[in-house]
């Protein structure tokens, strides 16, 4: 059965192309920066989002106009299962992404919901067989469900801890069965509202439990999927405990964590933080720790995660400037956790949407290699700070100098020479890059 059967396999057409289903830039062989796009970019689809997501605000109903939906229960989830391997094909994206409850409903007992999952993860495993399609991760949905309402690996009840933890571990048996490349914990309600009631080193300890008792099974298991960790601030606690990239970091560090987990850092989530995403990538590459991307983009005006699929070419050539500065993704890739807006409600928007966001992440790749290649932002930073290779500045980064070192240096009142930052002109050959004019 086919639920688009009006749409064709998409093309790459070029940047002339006028047809709206077709790559103006993503060509998945096209070599860039000594690899291809496909191997560069490691796209997939958010399976909650494109198959599961209905248009539902918190001031209205659904308006999404999708095939699957006149069924329920089991049966539904096994059409969005068909649904979405026909979208991976046409689409052309080689990875997809969900959370356990995404493909399968929760049932009353944990039995139940396990057994739910094996239906679904039996058929999909059927579907891999023939399909270009893998699993770039799954993560274990614990926020939605009432039973975390005081979260899940930092609950303050410890049967909700322990129904968590069996959750995790059925998460983890999930990716082995159908070769998840990465497992990652987004802790949706792991944070707290005020400190009158909470315990946040008990907590954060607690939390801490999980993850080494999810290390321990996974290794148990065979499991060798990389772990991340999505960091996330304010929504929906006030107080969440993985903020953003250097919070996140800090806890990996004080519970020796580190070597075990890397980021799998989002757009809108660093809009919520109060950063750009490119300081987000540069804060986890400068530790090591830079594993996956969710691609989508918030908006500066409104106070909470949109997640609108990304069009935006300069955060997108900044990204993918970080990026190619890590040596690449690794095991991760660029899954668009993004939605379609509640007015797009009909099936070929899906494709507009995921084409656009391709087609962006594609235009920022062969930018930021293009920027890599001429030195671009390197020749900037070097000639900043080009100060610390004269002798006093040598002597400060190589550990020799001392507070009277320096101060003598001070005493013989040098003239300070600042450089200007320059700040309009790096902005104005940026877009000069994006437009293609260098």
């Amino acid at each position: 059965m086919s639920h688009f059967s009006d749409i064709n396999v998409i093309a790459y057409e070029g940047p002339s192309s006028k047809n709206p289903l077709a790559f103006k830039h993503y060509n998945p062989k096209e070599v860039v920066a000594g690899k291809t796009m496909e191997e560069h970019l490691r796209f997939a689809t958010a399976y909650w989002h494109t198959f599961v997501a209905d248009g539902t605000d918190m001031f209205g109903r659904g308006t999404a106009l999708r095939p699957w939906d006149s069924y329920s229960g089991l049966d539904q989830a096994k059409f969005r299962v068909e649904a979405s391997f026909e979208f991976y094909e046409k689409l052309g994206v080689p990875y997809f992404c969900f959370h356990d409850v995404d493909i399968a409903p929760e049932g009353d007992t944990l039995q139940e919901t396990n057994k739910n999952l094996d239906v679904i993860v039996a058929m999909m495993k059927d579907y891999m067989k023939t399909s270009k399609a893998k699993l770039l991760w799954n993560t274990a949905n614990m926020f939605t469900n009432p039973r975390y309402t005081h979260g899940a690996g930092t609950s303050s009840n410890a049967v909700v801890y322990a129904r968590a933890a069996a959750q995790v571990k059925k998460g983890l048996e999930v990716g082995k069965e159908l070769g998840a490349q990465n497992y990652v914990f987004w802790g949706g309600r792991e944070g707290y509202e005020t400190l009158l009631n909470t315990d946040m080193a008990f907590e954060l300890d607690n939390l801490a439990r999980l993850y080494r008792m999810a290390i321990d099974y996974a290794k148990e298991i065979g499991f060798d999927a990389q772990f991340l960790i999505e960091p996330k601030p304010k929504e929906p606690t006030k107080h969440q405990y993985d903020f953003d990239a250097a919070t996140t970091i800090a806890f990996l560090y004080r519970y020796d964590l580190k070597d075990h987990f890397k980021l799998n850092l989002e757009a809108n989530h660093a809009t919520l933080a109060g950063h750009t995403f490119e300081h987000e990538l540069r804060v986890a590459r400068d530790n090591g720790v830079l594993g996956s991307l969710d691609a989508n983009q918030g908006d500066v005006l409104l106070g909470w995660d949109t997640d609108e699929f990304p069009y935006d070419l300069y955060t997108t050539t900044l990204t993918m400037h970080e990026v190619l500065k890590n040596g690449g993704l690794g095991k991760g890739g660029v899954n668009f956790d993004a939605k379609v807006r509640r007015g797009s409600f009909e099936p070929v928007d899906l494709f507009y949407a995921h084409i656009a966001g391709m087609d962006a992440y594609a235009k920022g790749l062969k930018v930021a290699a293009k920027m890599i290649e001429d030195n671009y932002f390197e020749n900037i930073v070097a000639d900043r700070y080009s100060s610390f290779k004269s002798e006093v500045g040598e002597s400060i980064v190589s550990g020799k100098a001392t507070l009277k070192s320096l101060e003598e240096f001070a005493l013989q009142n040098n003239p300070v020479n600042n450089k200007s930052g320059r700040l309009e002109l790096i902005r104005a050959t940026l877009n000069q890059y994006i437009l293609g004019d260098l």
